[in-house]
C-alpha cells in the first residue's frame, strides 16, 4: 500500500477514535444529569440517547447495560472528586493552613458539583449496591486519607494540632459538613427561612465549616 494511503487510513482511524471518545464523553455528561436527578430506576436510556443524538444500541455498545452506564458515571464522579482531594499538594503550607485549604476546597467542590452529592445520595438509597464495582475507589480514598494523615502529623509536631485524631474520622467529618450544605439546602432554606445558596450565605457557611474543623483539631 502506498505511503499516502497508509497516512489516510491512520488519519481516518484517528478521527474515528476522537469521534468515539467525544460520543462517550457526551453520553456520560448527560447520563450524570439523568442519574443524579432521577436515580438508577428513574433514569431512561431512551432519554439519554435522545439528548445525545445517539441510540440505545450505541449506549449499550459502549457501556453494556443501563447498570454499566450508571457504574461508569459513578466511577467518573468519584475519580473527579478524589483527584481534587489528592492531587492538590499542600506540603508548602503550615499544617493549619493546609487543613483549612482542604476543607475549603471540599466545600467548594460540593457546592460547584451538586450532581456528585445527588449521585452519592442515590447510591446510598441503593445501599451501595454498585459502588463496590467501581475500580480503584479504595486506592483513591487511601490517597486522600494519607494526605490528611500527613497534615495531622505535621500539625502535631509543630504544636498546631492535638494528638489522637483519626484521619478517616476527620475526612468523614469534613465530608459530612460540606455535603449537608448541598443535600439539605432546599429543606433547610424553607424551614429556617434562610437562603443557603446565596453568595453571602455560602461564604459565611464555608468559613463556619473551616473554623469548626480547625477548632476540633487544634491543640
Amino acid at each position: 500500500m502506498a505511503k499516502s494511503a497508509l497516512t489516510r487510513n491512520d488519519s481516518s482511524r484517528s478521527a474515528r477514535a476522537v469521534e468515539a471518545e467525544e460520543t462517550r464523553f457526551n453520553i456520560l455528561e448527560v447520563a450524570t444529569e439523568e442519574f443524579a436527578d432521577k436515580g438508577l430506576s428513574g433514569a431512561r436510556i431512551d432519554e439519554i440517547a435522545e439528548r445525545t443524538n445517539s441510540s440505545k444500541r450505541m449506549i449499550y455498545y459502549y457501556f453494556g447495560s443501563k447498570e454499566g452506564l450508571y457504574r461508569a458515571v459513578l466511577e467518573r464522579a468519584y475519580t473527579a472528586v478524589r483527584e481534587v482531594d489528592a492531587d492538590n499538594q499542600r506540603d508548602h503550607l503550615e499544617p493549619d493552613a493546609a487543613l483549612r485549604d482542604v476543607v475549603g476546597a471540599t466545600f467548594d467542590y460540593h457546592n460547584q458539583h451538586p450532581e456528585f452529592v445527588r449521585l452519592v445520595m442515590n447510591e446510598n438509597i441503593l445501599r451501595g449496591a454498585h459502588i463496590g464495582e467501581v475500580p480503584g475507589i479504595r486506592e483513591r480514598n487511601r490517597k486522600v486519607v494519607d494526605q490528611l494523615r500527613n497534615i495531622l502529623a505535621r500539625g502535631v509536631a509543630s504544636g498546631h494540632f492535638r494528638e489522637g485524631i483519626d484521619p478517616v474520622e476527620l475526612h468523614m467529618t469534613i465530608s459530612a459538613l460540606c455535603f449537608y450544605n448541598v443535600s439539605n439546602r432546599y429543606t433547610f432554606s424553607y424551614g429556617f427561612e434562610r437562603d443557603m445558596s446565596s453568595p453571602k450565605a455560602l461564604a459565611r457557611r464555608r468559613m463556619s465549616v473551616i473554623d469548626v474543623i480547625e477548632s476540633w483539631c487544634r491543640r
